[in-house]
Formats: C-alpha cells, sequence, structure tokens
C-alpha cells in the first residue's frame, strides 16, 4: 500500500524562523524548525524527515504531496546533474543547501518514491494541514516557545526530533 503525505515548509522573513512539517493524516505527522533559516530550507527538511520517518517501511511505495517547484524539481531533474559537476549548478555556482540535498538523495536510495505537485493554499486537505503546522512551528520559535512537533508515523518508532537534532539544528550555512 501505498504512504501518501504532504510536506511543507514556512519561513517569517526569508531568512526567518522557520518550521516545516509532513503530514500523512491528522494522527500521523511530525513537524520541527529553526530560529533562522529560509523557506526551501523548510520545505527539504520536511521530505527529509518524512524519508527517514518512513524508512522502516522503505517497501511501501512513497506519494510525497509538496506545493514547492524548487524540491520537486531539485529531487526528480536537478540532482543528477549537480552530483555529476560535483554539486555545481551549470553556470559553475555552488547547489544551494547541499547538505540537505545530500541527505536527501542518499535517504532515496533504493526507495520508491514519487512526487506531485500540488497548488499550496488551494484547499488540499493534507496540504494545508502540513503548511499550517510548519506554520506553526514557526511561530512558536518567533514567539520562544517550544513547537509541537507531532506524534511521527503510527507503527514506527523512531527517534524524537530533539533527539535527531531536528528541533533546533544549525541550519545549513547557505541561506539564499
Amino acid at each position: 500500500m501505498t504512504i501518501t503525505a504532504a510536506a511543507d515548509g514556512s519561513a517569517l522573513g526569508n531568512p526567518g524562523p522557520a518550521g516545516w512539517a509532513w503530514v500523512v493524516d491528522d494522527g500521523q505527522w511530525r513537524a520541527g524548525g529553526w530560529p533562522r533559516a529560509t523557506n526551501n530550507q523548510g520545505e527539504l527538511m520536511a521530505v527529509l524527515d518524512l524519508l527517514r520517518a518512513t524508512e522502516p517501511r522503505a517497501d511501501e511505495p512513497l506519494l510525497v504531496l509538496c506545493d514547492s517547484q524548487y524540491v520537486i524539481n531539485s529531487v526528480t531533474q536537478w540532482m543528477p546533474g549537480w552530483k555529476r559537476r560535483g554539486w555545481r549548478k551549470a553556470d559553475g555556482k555552488p547547489v544551494l543547501n547541499r547538505e540537505l540535498l545530500e541527505q536527501i538523495d542518499r535517504a532515496l536510495e533504493g526507495r520508491q518514491v514519487r512526487f506531485e505537485w500540488v497548488k499550496g493554499h488551494a484547499g488540499h486537505p493534507l496540504n494545508e494541514a502540513a503548511d499550517a503546522r510548519a506554520r506553526a512551528v514557526a511561530t512558536a520559535f518567533q514567539a520562544g516557545r517550544d513547537p509541537e512537533q507531532g506524534p511521527g508515523l503510527a507503527g514506527v518508532i523512531a527517534p524524537t526530533a530533539s533527539e535527531v537534532g531536528l528541533r533546533q539544528p544549525a541550519p545549513p550555512p547557505t541561506l539564499f
């Protein structure tokens, strides 16, 4: 059976307080963030954490619903060329958010993962839920509160977000 989840990121300012979240349903979701990061970093981290959370069920196909063309194009189109060029873009400049992208690349190995674009803020229930949770984390960081991290994936014992450094890691050094 295919696992379907929406992944989203949010930044209040770009960079600014940022959050990420993925949602399978109301009882299966996770969120985290940083005091300062970009929206793209939040979008990428949501996908990375979803891949990590579903790894114990890696034999099941995964459908990632995402409103970020940047994430989808990075993972499905641009990454092979970046890797061939030593993580450089066609113009020779370094790839932004390389650290997150390399981790996503490793997490995708041997997995059957499909990405599907959904229009953001257009009423898609899973995308709206992921967006609301990512925004809530960014808002919590902005207010100096601990964000709600969520229960994770049912039937999967995974480390808590703080155990794997997801509550407040240093964001990747490239912010723009």
